[in-house]
């Protein structure tokens, strides 16, 4: 009987999130857990992407001289994306420096430039 032979699991997988729509959700998780092999470990080590919006993949760096540097490679690193996993959608890669230090302290804040505007 035709569509009775025995198949792998992967492939019912795949079949399965293709009929419900998952498998462009499935890619998108799949560049966040491949990103050390993507992007080499050298890379990964300081590097973490961190969303992945309307094609852009943003990737925050451990330091701005990092995020500077790879954006060099974010043509080649979309590339890469792209040919890696078709289905995730990437169309470009945006690195972003480390989180600044806030001066917002408890529930209310007020306009202004905060603590600088005193030191000079």
């Amino acid at each position: 009987m035709p569509g009775r032979d025995p198949r792998g699991i992967a492939d019912v997988l795949g079949s399965v999130a293709d009929e419900l729509g998952w498998t462009p959700e499935l890619a998108r998780h799949e560049v966040f857990a491949r990103w050390p092999e993507i992007a080499g470990p050298d890379v990964a080590a300081h590097t973490e992407p961190v969303s992945l919006d309307e094609g852009i993949l943003t990737v925050r760096c451990d330091s701005t001289a990092w995020a500077t540097q790879l954006g060099f490679l974010r043509y080649d690193l979309a590339h890469q994306l792209q040919e890696e996993i078709p289905h995730a959608g990437v169309e470009s890669v945006r690195f972003i420096g480390p989180d600044v230090p806030s001066w917002k302290k408890g529930l209310r804040a007020t306009p202004g430039r905060g603590p600088r505007d005193t030191y000079g």
